[in-house]
Formats: C-alpha cells, sequence, structure tokens
C-alpha cells in the first residue's frame, strides 16, 4: 500500500514544476490566437499532475504502467506542436522543449526527488524569462569569450569526474582528483577575473581592472601599469591599480590557503593580516580624489590549457619532493622546501603545505614559510614596478615597500615567538 504522506509531497512539487513552467510559457505565448497554442497553464499543470503520478506509480514497483503515461503524455505533446507548428507556419521548440522539461521534472517529483525537481524547475523558468537579456549576452560574446568558456567547463567538469580517488605514485603522494581540483580553484579565479573584465573593466576603467587582475594575476597587472606609467598621459591613477592589484592578492592567498591548507588557516592570517590592512590602506589612499582612469588591459587567455596542465606537472613535482624531503630532512627543510616552491609559483607552495600530513611540519613555521613567499613576490613586483614605471611609479613603490616591511615585521615577530 502507498502511504498517503508519500504521495501528497510530490504531487505537491509536481504541480508546483507545471505551474512555475506553464505560467511563464503561458505569459510569453499570451499574444497567440486562440488555437494557435499548443499548451498554456492549464495544459502545462495536468501534464505535470500527470507525470507527478506516473512518477509515483514507477517508484511503486508499477513501473510498466507508470512508463506508459509518461509515453503517452510525451506523444501528446509532440504531436500537438507538431500541429502548432503547422499552424503557425513556425517551428517553437522552446516550448516543445519547456513541455518536456516539465514531463521530466514531475516525472522526478512524483519518483522520490520532489526539492530537486522544485528546484530545476525554478532554473527552468529563470532560464525562460531570461530571453531578451540571454540574446543580448550572447551577441556581445566574442571568439575570446567564447574559448575562455570552454576551456574552463572543460577543466571544471569534463576531466576530474574520471580520475582515480586514492593515493597513488611515488610515495603515495599524488590523488589525481585532488591534484585536479587545485587546477580548477587557480583557474577558477583567473575566470571569474576573466568575466568581472569583460562584464565591469570598460565601464569602470584602471582600478576595477586592477582588483579583477589582481585576483588572477597582481604581477601581470603591475607589469601592464608601470609599463604605462612611462606614457606621457599617465596620471597616476595607474599608482593606485598596482597598489590595489596586490591587495587583492594577499585576498586571493588567504582563500586559497583557507580550501587548500584549512589547518594552516589561523596562522597564516595572523601573518599576513598586517600587511593586508597596510596594503589595502595604501590604495585606498593613492586613490583618494583621482578619476577611474582607463581600461587596463588584462591577459585575453588567462586559461588556457598548456599553462594549467604545466600547473598541475609543478604541483605533482612538488608534492613528491615534500614527501621526500618530510622524510629525508624533517620539517625545517619542509619549511626552506615550500619557500623555495612559493618563490617561484605561491600557488604550488599553498597546494603542497595542504597535501602534507597534519603533523609534518608546525603549523607556524609552514605559515611563515608560505608568508615568505609572498614576501619573494612582492620583491619581484616591486623591482618591475620601478624599473620600468621609472620616477612616475614611486608612489606605488613606496605602498609595496611598505607593505613589504609591514610584512616582514609580522614575520620576524611570528619567528621570535612560534
Amino acid at each position: 500500500m502507498i502511504e498517503l504522506s508519500e504521495v501528497w509531497l510530490p504531487l505537491l512539487a509536481a504541480t508546483a514544476v507545471g505551474l512555475l513552467i506553464g505560467i511563464e510559457r503561458g505569459w510569453t505565448m499570451r499574444t497567440r490566437k486562440d488555437g494557435e497554442r499548443a499548451a498554456g497553464v492549464r495544459t502545462f499543470l495536468v501534464l505535470a499532475i500527470a507525470s507527478g503520478i506516473s512518477g509515483i506509480l514507477a517508484r511503486y514497483q508499477a513501473e510498466l504502467i507508470g512508463f506508459a503515461i509518461i509515453a503517452t503524455l510525451g506523444l501528446i505533446v509532440a504531436l500537438a506542436y507538431l500541429r502548432e507548428a503547422k499552424l503557425t507556419n513556425e517551428a517553437d521548440a522552446t516550448s516543445a522543449a519547456a513541455a518536456g522539461a516539465t514531463l521530466a521534472l514531475s516525472f522526478v517529483a512524483g519518483f522520490g526527488s520532489p526539492e530537486v525537481a522544485v528546484a530545476f524547475a525554478a532554473l527552468v523558468t529563470m532560464v525562460l524569462a531570461l530571453r531578451t537579456e540571454t540574446h543580448r549576452w550572447i551577441a556581445n560574446l566574442d571568439e575570446a569569450d567564447l574559448k575562455a568558456a570552454v576551456r574552463f567547463a572543460v577543466i571544471a567538469l569534463a576531466v576530474r569526474p574520471f580520475l582515480p580517488d586514492h593515493s597513488m605514485g611515488p610515495m603515495d603522494a599524488w590523488n589525481p582528483q585532488n591534484l585536479w581540483l587545485v587546477v580548477i580553484l587557480v583557474t577558477g579565479f583567473s575566470y571569474l577575473g576573466y568575466v568581472a573584465d569583460r562584464a565591469l573593466g570598460a565601464r569602470y576603467g584602471t582600478v576595477l581592472t586592477a582588483i579583477i587582475g589582481g585576483a588572477y594575476s597582481s604581477t601581470a597587472v603591475t607589469q601592464s601599469l608601470a609599463q604605462r606609467l612611462r606614457d606621457d598621459t599617465a596620471s597616476g591613477i595607474e599608482c593606485t591599480g598596482i597598489v590595489l592589484a596586490s591587495a587583492v592578492m594577499y585576498v586571493r592567498v588567504v582563500i586559497l590557503v583557507a580550501i587548500l591548507a584549512p589547518r594552516l588557516i589561523v596562522a597564516f592570517s595572523s601573518i599576513v593580516l598586517p600587511a593586508l590592512l597596510v596594503t589595502w590602506i595604501a590604495g585606498v589612499w593613492l586613490w583618494r580624489g583621482q578619476s577611474d582612469g582607463q581600461r587596463t588591459r588584462l591577459p585575453s587567455n588567462p586559461i588556457a590549457l598548456l599553462p594549467a596542465l604545466g600547473f598541475l606537472a609543478f604541483v605533482a613535482v612538488g608534492a613528491v619532493a615534500a614527501r621526500w624531503g618530510l622524510e629525508r630532512f624533517g620539517e625545517q627543510g619542509i619549511a626552506v622546501m615550500l619557500f623555495l616552491m612559493g618563490s617561484m609559483d605561491v600557488d604550488v607552495a599553498i597546494v603542497t603545505a595542504g597535501g602534507l600530513p597534519a603533523d609534518a611540519v608546525a603549523q607556524w613555521l609552514a605559515a611563515i614559510a608560505l608568508a615568505g613567499t609572498i614576501l619573494a613576490n612582492m620583491s619581484v613586483k616591486l623591482a618591475i614596478t620601478l624599473i620600468s614605471g621609472g620616477r612616475k611609479a614611486h608612489p606605488a613603490g613606496r605602498a609595496l615597500a611598505l607593505s613589504m616591511l609591514t610584512l616582514a615585521a609580522s614575520l620576524a615577530f611570528w619567528w621570535i615567538n612560534f
């Protein structure tokens, strides 16, 4: 026997699916003459309820009856939309697809997942309702946008599920799924920065695009803005952008440590927080009273596949080296190794630290080594700023130097007291 309590919630969810999608379709097709619409609100609602019932029957071992009902409903929908296409001389694939989605989601609700069905019905309704905005957004895309989206989709969705989820390789240092998650996180910062730059950068100029760029390459932003300072048209806002890009870099590495090496987050945040605050204050101080300036040109392909794979190889080598160093040199050697790797790429050092056993190295020692890599990175950006920007770069140089002094003082304090 089917319990009543196990029926009413799936049927309510199926009803909600029909109402959500049906109301949107009914409003969109409201200008059609009578007889030219294959389905309106009432039809969508009836389809949803009937499909929900078929899901319930399939769930309680009446699969043949349930599948027969859903197949019949699908045939009715197909014939109705074929008739509509002949009457109107135009094919409306969207409404037919919406009806198919209503049948499928209502069946899912009846089969035992009402929350999932309603959630995806809301998503379908939103996509249908945003037709004009979606078309406008697609019209504004260019080839670079499409390639960036496809690359990130491949990196984020198409690889990780097929990778082994266990320790393997030299010294069991590699978990392929965890390694690929690192690539997803790091390239995700790049892609979000790229999207934000395309959506907002052209409107708000140097400051905003420098902040966006700092999320994925503060060094690239520093190089670009420092070179612009050599032009006679430079207004000084470039110095603000250089400093704010580094300020965002501090936030970015804190987030990465929180995700990839959470046991170090308290110690690491305590060390870098003073420098983070000083850098933000210096950037805002330089910004006061200035215009936003012109848009900064950021890297057009921040998530190329080859660099991503190169980063993965770098992380894999670092993981093996860390395990070998742990057995050979102990925690002091690990700290030195983290610093050396981080001097070339801070992200690699963070990933390596997160992959070490909890007792491999003291939290404060690892955090000090990671913070030291930021100091090395800041020294590179300071040199780029002063060499490429000349005298006009001195305000940014002083702000970066103040940030470095603050971080060095914090490192010294915690080195003595940890």
